[in-house]
């Protein structure tokens, strides 16, 4: 049963989809207070475990104690509810790049009880108007250096009335920020039921039309108590970095809610390019490391150049799957493990991963403790050991799309249906094959894109690749490799068969890539996601 709601707008608890369709829950291990805020959780409440000296955010040339953050946030959190009247349960989106007080608006605008939808600052103006029209947003924060869009979308969009500006940069001059500064730093939040939701997080779009997915209080600090606590081991002299945006929800546990939940630190980079993040790495010696294997690719070519990347301790792998040669290269260069993972916006974070002590190439690892996951064909019953399916996951948080958009495709029998396919051995160990529409079925044979690619990645010439499949009269589909090179090699009319040559060599010959298209770069959300459907679309 869900608690007694502390909002005054019921447009969240009226648009979650009936508890008939949830999945299962295991909350056993997560036991939090029925009332709940996260955002005291992880400031103020903070500052009275003594953490209040510690330095909680690094970016654009400050740094930020819990005890100034608590402040801040408490201050924009008057602003919110005595100046912008926003109300408990009003959707308040957020517009900015990674950095201080893009956080501190996300936690001042949960003090208020307000529900929360994190942007990116690329997002367009018809882009934002669809989250506004779906959430039924009434206030925006926008960072000023991004409020032509936010304009534009205001202007286009029923129901959003209030459009305030803030200062991303270290200036505290907008709108915002002024209204602040002569507010008190001691704010009473309001008091949320832990089963409040807090955040809507919308799905990256790598496959098309972005959902909307609704968590609640509990569930962000359940991602921390859970994944971060137990597999990162995460302590109070931890200094985050990552690329991920603080608008995906894997971006905002790795980079936010981890830190702040353990007295750590986060040092947020507006541009997180790879040199931006060694960069930062080398500055603040950084322990934890979040992004893509394709910047730690950079990474670790740069550690040929002298790069001092030795500070890092967990090094995480997001956004697609890790391929052998890069966690070889990695555990080689570093003499430490390289910890792929899989989560989703629709479970929040990561529920899949290896660990520290417990790593292996092309292997995603064991569940995170409180899930439990299982293989299953279509007809929902789990296949054997080393068979490929669909994978099924069911823990501590689950899919509630708002609205109940496409519910019961995600939810079926209890379990969440990922849309990945993997195979489980023996052992209980898990393995990625493919996004279940990246299966390529050729001549018969299932053929998984993402085997292909890292056959390809272990070539020299190679720095990116996407595999896709495409039709083929003959063979109904055949496989297609678009190919990145690295910048010291140029083109050449052999270079193709080269390449095929090699992938027949690495795995079995039938998966070779019939069709190479080199390109000078990989479409991509936001998050460093590479969208295959737009490759399908172009072929």
């Amino acid at each position: 049963m869900l608690g007694s709601t502390a909002h005054t707008d019921t447009f969240a608890r009226d648009n979650l989809p009936t508890q008939d369709q949830w999945p299962d829950l295991n909350l056993d291990g997560f036991d939090y207070p029925d009332r709940l805020n996260v955002a005291t959780e992880l400031t103020d409440v903070m500052v009275e475990k003594g953490f209040g000296d510690n330095i909680a955010l690094i970016g654009n040339g400050r740094r930020r104690t819990y005890k100034e953050l608590a402040d801040w946030s408490n201050r924009l959190a008057y602003v919110l509810a005595d100046d912008l009247a926003v109300r408990p349960g009003n959707r308040v989106l957020i517009r900015s790049a990674n950095n201080p007080a893009m956080v501190a608006c996300w936690l001042a605008a949960t003090k208020v009880g307000a529900v929360v939808v994190n942007t990116m600052p690329m997002l367009r103006a018809g882009e934002l108007s669809k989250y506004v029209a779906k959430a039924e947003i009434t206030h925006a924060l926008c960072d000023t250096r991004l409020m032509d869009e936010m304009t534009a979308c205001a202007l286009e969009s029923d129901g959003l009335n209030t459009v305030v500006g803030f200062d991303g940069t270290s200036n505290h001059d907008a709108e915002l920020d002024r209204l602040a500064l002569e507010k008190p730093v001691q704010f009473d939040a309001v008091n949320t039921s832990q089963d409040d939701v807090a955040l809507i997080g919308f799905t990256s779009g790598s496959t098309g039309e972005p959902k909307g997915t609704m968590h609640f209080h509990r569930d962000l600090l359940i991602i921390a108590d859970g994944y971060a606590k137990e597999v990162l081991k995460v302590r109070p002299d931890d200094i985050f970095v990552g690329s991920p945006p603080l608008a995906f929800t894997f971006g905002l546990g790795g980079l936010a809610i981890f830190p702040l939940r353990f007295g750590a630190t986060a040092a947020l980079l507006e541009m997180a390019s790879p040199p931006n993040m060694i960069e930062i790495i080398e500055r603040y010696k950084a322990t934890v490391c979040f992004t893509a294997p394709t910047a730690y690719r950079v990474m670790m070519g740069a550690m040929d150049e002298g790069a001092d990347l030795s500070s890092l301790r967990a090094a995480v792998s997001a956004g697609e799957t890790l391929p052998a040669p890069v966690y070889e290269e990695w555990k080689q260069k570093t003499g430490k493990p390289m910890l792929d993972g899989i989560g989703a916006t629709e479970l929040l974070h990561i529920f899949i991963t290896n660990r520290f002590e417990d790593h292996q190439p092309s292997c995603t690892g064991k569940p995170v403790t409180g899930y439990e996951a299982r293989i299953i064909g279509e007809d929902g019953e789990v296949v054997p050991h080393g068979d490929i399916g669909r994978l099924a996951v069911r823990g501590p948080t689950g899919c509630r799309y708002l609205r109940g958009e496409r519910q019961n495709e995600y939810v079926q029998d209890g379990w969440n249906i990922t849309g990945d396919a993997f195979w489980q051995d023996e052992d209980g160990y898990f393995y990625f094959s493919a996004r279940n529409d990246d299966i390529i079925l050729s001549s018969g044979y299932n053929i998984a894109g993402p085997e292909v690619e890292a056959a390809l990645l272990s070539h020299d010439a190679v720095a990116e690749c996407a595999v896709v499949g495409v039709p083929d009269d003959e063979r109904g589909s055949i496989v297609q490799a678009h190919v990145v090179l690295n910048a010291a090699l140029e083109l050449s009319d052999s270079l193709a068969k080269e390449l095929q040559d090699h992938v027949k060599a690495t795995i079995a010959p039938y998966k070779y890539p019939r069709s190479i298209v080199f390109a000078d770069a990989l479409p991509k959300t936001e998050s460093g996601k590479i969208q295959r459907f737009k490759l399908k679309q172009s072929s």
